[in-house]
């Protein structure tokens, strides 16, 4: 595997609504946790669509892990062009942070929004470009966005070697829980 696409929740499909969430290093933590091994193992490039939430703290990660790795690459396709424009000014910033460390910015179409075919596109494009998909999702949750990325990653791994990688809440769960129990001993 030489691609990895990252993707998971929106921020507000998680709840969060701000950068100061404290959940929001707890799912960095895992992201780390979960991306390390696949460099290791010679993943060269981590895609994501660079939504607001899972996807762009993934960039986060990926942009810290490239310290370690130096090697490994950052890339972000949009479905459209300037997709932060209508977010708060904090968020167009850090948005744009994340951009300026990425090794690849794109956008599938060079307009502004114009229709839900730009994101079937974009989703198009992520797994042809990739050779598997480390998910964000919980079945016992809402199912939200990522829903339309397993079912497509679940197709792709019943019909070839496209690999599916879930990351579920208890897992998230499980890093705050350790992480608050180390805060008491």
């Amino acid at each position: 595997m030489k691609t990895l696409l990252v993707t998971g929740y929106r921020a507000h499909e998680l709840g969060i609504f701000d950068n100061k969430h404290p959940g929001i290093p707890y799912i960095k933590k895992v992201l780390a946790a979960r991306i390390a091994p696949f460099v290791e193992e010679g993943v060269e490039w981590i895609i994501t669509p660079g939504q607001y939430g899972v996807d762009l703290w993934a960039c986060e990660v990926v942009i810290e892990l490239k310290r370690q790795y130096p090697d490994l690459k950052l890339g972000i396709i949009t479905a459209h062009a300037s997709p932060e424009e209508k977010w708060k000014e904090d968020k167009q910033d850090q948005y744009r942070r994340i951009v300026a460390g990425a090794d690849y910015y794109g956008a599938v179409s060079n307009a502004p929004y114009d229709g839900p075919w730009q994101f079937r596109a974009r989703d198009d494009l992520l797994f042809r470009k990739s050779d598997g998909i480390l998910l964000f999702y919980d079945e016992d949750a809402a199912e939200g966005s990522p829903k339309f990325f397993k079912e497509r990653a679940l197709k792709l791994h019943e019909d070839s070697d496209y690999g599916l990688f879930l990351i579920h809440s208890e897992e998230i769960q499980n890093i705050a829980d350790e992480e608050n129990q180390r805060g008491y001993d």
